[in-house]
C-alpha cells in the first residue's frame, strides 16, 4: 500500500487497519508521550506542506530521523533478537507480539508471558534461558559475543543476574538455607561480599546459557529464517513472527 492508497470515498477500513498495524509495530517500546509528540510533529509537517498526514510522516517521527545501521551491526542485532524469540517460543513462555531492530539503542522484543506455571522453578529457569538467548545466538552465529547483552541494570545480564540471585535468596530455591528470605537492594554489593553465593548464582546463569544454546542449536533453521527476515524488514509483527517460526 502506498502512502495515499485511496478510493473515491477515502481509504478502506482494511487500508486503515493495515496502516495502524504497521505503525503500531514500528512504535514498539515507545511511551504514550512519545506517540503524542510524533503525531503532533507529523501534523505540523503536513500543515506546513498543506496536505494530509502521510504514513511516512509518522514513520519518520517514530524513527526520529536516525541513519540506517551499518550492515554488520544490523545483522548482529537481528541474530540477537531472533535468539530471544526462538527460545521464548520453544519453551512456551508466551506469545511474541513483535520484534524490532530499529530502536535508538538497538533491538527490542515485545514478549508476552503466560501465567500458568509461572510460579515454579522450572518456569523461572526457562525465563533465565530466554534472557541469555541473545548472547547464545551471537556465540553460535559469530563464535563471539558483543556487549549488547550487558552494560546496564536493564541489560540481559543485569536482569538475568537479579533473577538468579532472587532464586537463591528470596524465592525459596536456594542451595543454602532456602527458607530464609533476603531482600537484596543492590546485587553487586551482595555478590561481591559473598563469593560462594556469587559462584552459585553464576552456576545458574551458566546452566541457563547452556540450555539456550541447546535450544538454538536444535532450531538453527528457525534461527536463520527469523534472522534473515528481521534483517531485511527490521520490524516484524506477531503474525509475521509466528509464520516464520511455524515454517510457513
Amino acid at each position: 500500500m502506498t502512502d495515499q492508497a485511496m478510493t473515491n470515498t477515502g481509504p478502506s477500513e482494511s487500508d486503515v487497519q493495515s496502516v495502524l498495524k504497521r505503525l503500531g509495530t514500528r512504535a514498539m517500546g515507545l511511551t504514550g508521550a512519545d506517540v503524542e509528540r510524533i503525531v503532533r510533529e507529523a501534523r505540523q509537517v503536513a500543515r506546513r506542506q498543506k496536505r494530509p498526514v502521510r504514513y511516512k510522516d509518522l514513520e519518520d517521527g517514530i524513527r526520529m530521523n536516525r541513519p540506517e545501521l551499518p550492515h554488520d551491526l544490523r545483522w548482529r542485532f537481528a541474530v540477537h533478537e531472533a535468539g530471544h524469540a526462538i527460545v521464548h517460543h520453544v519453551l512456551k513462555l508466551g506469545p511474541i507480539q513483535g520484534i524490532t531492530i530499529d530502536m535508538p539503542d538497538g533491538g527490542y522484543s515485545l514478549l508476552a508471558f503466560q501465567r500458568s506455571g509461572s510460579d515454579t522453578l522450572g518456569y523461572r529457569e526457562d525465563l533465565l534461558a530466554m534472557l541469555l538467548a541473545g548472547r547464545a545466538a551471537e556465540q553460535i552465529v559469530f563464535c563471539l559475543v558483543s556487549v549488547g547483552s550487558a552494560g546496564s541494570d536493564d541489560s540481559d545480564l543485569g536482569r538475568a543476574t537479579r533473577l538468579a540471585l532472587a532464586l537463591e535468596r528470596s524465592l525459596g530455591f536456594g542451595a543454602v538455607q532456602p527458607l530464609l528470605y533476603r531482600d537484596d537492594k543492590d546485587p553487586t554489593v551482595v555478590l561481591d561480599a559473598h563469593p560462594d553465593l556469587a559462584a552459585r548464582v553464576h552456576a545458574r546463569l551458566e546452566k541457563a546459557l547452556a540450555k539456550a544454546t541447546d535450544v538454538l542449536n536444535g532450531n538453527r533453521e528457525r534461527l536463520d529464517r527469523l534472522t534473515a527476515a528481521l534483517f531485511e524488514q527490521q520490524v516484524l509483527d506477531r503474525e509475521a513472527v509466528e509464520s516464520i517460526l511455524d515454517g510457513e
